[in-house]
């Protein structure tokens, strides 16, 4: 029996025409990137100067909405959209002085290693508990970042950003991994709560052991830093000391800031002799100890004896050994170095930074750099060194940990002054190039997480600002302001014990990368289990 077609309408016609997506429909797939975009900007205003931390909990809720059930390309492109909404005015700083180049390109990399971390998240988003092991893997993503490429980068890791929540006492409990990964866990959690109480409207059917799973990712975190406040204090228990935060200032901003290398040393002595005078009039109580940031002489003292004599000239009027920060050559290597001078003794410590800053203080791939274009090379034109011992000064009786600029990022080396006596650190610091961005308040910042983590005072002597001094609650007593001259006085709780994360040191991070890879690994399999069953 044979059965004719029939006939073929207009409205048959148009049908394949109407099955293409109209120009609303387009319009929706763009969502999602608009939305990665959008929450990595969310991110980044959470961060300092503002104190809007909580932000963050929004910015991965609708960061884990872009990404869940999405396949491994749809994620990465989300993932790097994420990157970039976050790190590009993050980091806007680093081009400052030296154009959009190096900012572009650092960024264009860093969103690289977010984007990674964007298609596990998506990968693990299928997962029961999928919040637990998305927040891990994020955690594992700052990992990576804070070592390669060349030694790490681990500015932007979430931690820096809650200074001021209610999340910060986790930092004394597993340093800035379990802080970091709390915070990440309650977004991500806080968007798996909300999918289910709407699903539940609709279908009226959701999963108890999910929802339960979904609201305790909410919950743990905040009760876990209630549970932490007990670790912060500000209480002393070895006594007090009284220390002097040294800002000289700097005759110009930008780069060429040392281009009157003899001025930056000048003003620095010149200021440490104003505190001296104010001291001898009884104004302020005299320092057990005067502190001057990084670069404060980047003449050296050891090559050149009118630096000495106006570093000497400087202790004996302030009566107390000063800690310079200079620049000094020896063997024929340079380094970034912390001179203890005292007033009657003269130099009698160093500690030479060991995190020096890649195309900043050295240049990564010199001769290939050279080869493409030599104008490249004169941005460094002399590698600094790097040191090898932890520096912990006895100033008067006074274990005082060292961590240089830089260095306030990386966890080990903070710790490890503490693990060596520390009863309290400074992070002498040279912002100058940075005119008045905001990278001095993400390093303060920093700098607080630091003081939460290890409870210790921190001290944040800087050239040009923001100086500052920070209990080990993580509260600033005291600061200047950005390019003027200043002194700060106070006397500071000094401590001994250990809290958590101090004792623990990279085991939280260790533990934390094992769960992402679990989860991924678990992801993985049934992925293949579900091919196969096909």
């Amino acid at each position: 029996m044979t059965v004719s077609a029939p006939p073929v309408g207009p409205s048959d016609q148009l049908e394949p025409q109407a099955t293409r997506p109209s120009g609303t429909a387009r319009l929706l797939r763009l969502v999602p990137a608009a939305v990665a975009a959008l929450s990595g900007v969310l991110l980044y205003v959470s961060f300092p100067p503002r104190t809007l931390w909580w932000l963050a909990l929004p910015a991965f809720a609708l960061f884990g909405w872009a990404l869940r059930g999405r396949g491994w390309k749809a994620a990465l492109g989300l993932g790097y959209l994420f990157g970039l909404g976050f790190l590009l005015p993050l980091l806007v700083w680093t081009g400052v002085e030296v154009g959009p180049g190096p900012w572009l390109a650092l960024v264009a990399v860093e969103a690289v290693l977010v984007a990674l971390v964007g298609v596990g998240v998506a990968a693990v988003s299928r997962l029961p508990a999928w919040p637990l092991w998305a927040a891990a893997l994020w955690t594992a993503g700052e990992a990576v970042r804070a070592r390669v490429p060349f030694g790490g980068f681990p500015w932007g890791k979430i931690a820096f950003g809650q200074a001021d929540g209610v999340f910060l006492p986790l930092a004394a409990v597993g340093g800035t991994p379990v802080l970091g990964f709390a915070v990440v866990l309650c977004g991500f959690a806080l968007y798996e709560a909300v999918r289910l109480a709407l699903d539940k409207r609709r279908t009226r059917e959701v999963s108890r052991s999910a929802a339960a799973v979904a609201l305790l990712g909410v919950a743990v975190p905040v009760v876990g830093a209630l549970a932490a406040r007990p670790l912060v204090s500000d209480r002393a228990e070895d006594g007090t000391a009284t220390v002097a935060v040294i800002q000289g200032n700097v005759p110009r901003l930008g780069l060429e800031f040392n281009a009157q290398r003899r001025a930056v040393l000048d003003y620095h002595a010149r200021e440490t002799e104003r505190l001296a005078a104010r001291v001898a009039a009884g104004e302020v109580a005299r320092p057990d100890f005067v502190l001057w940031p990084e670069n404060s002489s980047d003449i050296d003292p050891f090559a050149y004896a009118d630096a000495a004599a106006v570093i000497d000239k400087a202790a004996k009027a302030i009566g107390a050994p000063i800690s310079v920060g200079g620049v000094v050559e020896r063997d024929g290597k340079l380094y970034n170095e912390q001179i203890l001078w005292d007033p009657v003794k003269g130099p009698t410590q160093t500690y030479d930074k060991r995190q020096v800053q890649p195309f900043g203080e050295y240049l990564p791939l010199r001769s290939l750099l050279g080869a493409i274009n030599e104008n490249w090379t004169t941005m460094v034109r002399e590698d600094f060194s790097r040191g090898s011992r932890p520096g912990v000064f006895d100033l008067d009786g006074t274990e005082v940990g060292l961590a240089t600029c830089y260095e306030a990022a990386f966890d080990w080396a903070v710790r490890d002054t503490v693990t060596h006596g520390a009863q309290m650190i400074s992070v002498p610091s040279n912002n100058a190039t940075f005119d008045r961005s905001e990278m001095t308040y993400q390093q303060l910042a920093m700098s607080r997480v630091r003081a939460v983590e290890h409870s210790r005072t921190v001290t944040v002597p800087v050239t040009s600002g923001v100086s500052a001094i920070i209990m080990p609650d993580g509260r600033i007593t005291q600061r200047t302001g950005m390019f003027v001259a200043d002194s700060l006085v106070q006397e500071v709780p000094l401590r001994s014990s250990e809290t958590p994360a101090t004792r623990l040191g990279i085991l939280p991070e260790v533990l934390l990368v094992l769960i992402a890879a679990g989860g991924v690994g678990w992801a993985v399999g049934a992925g293949l289990r579900g091919r196969r069953s096909r």
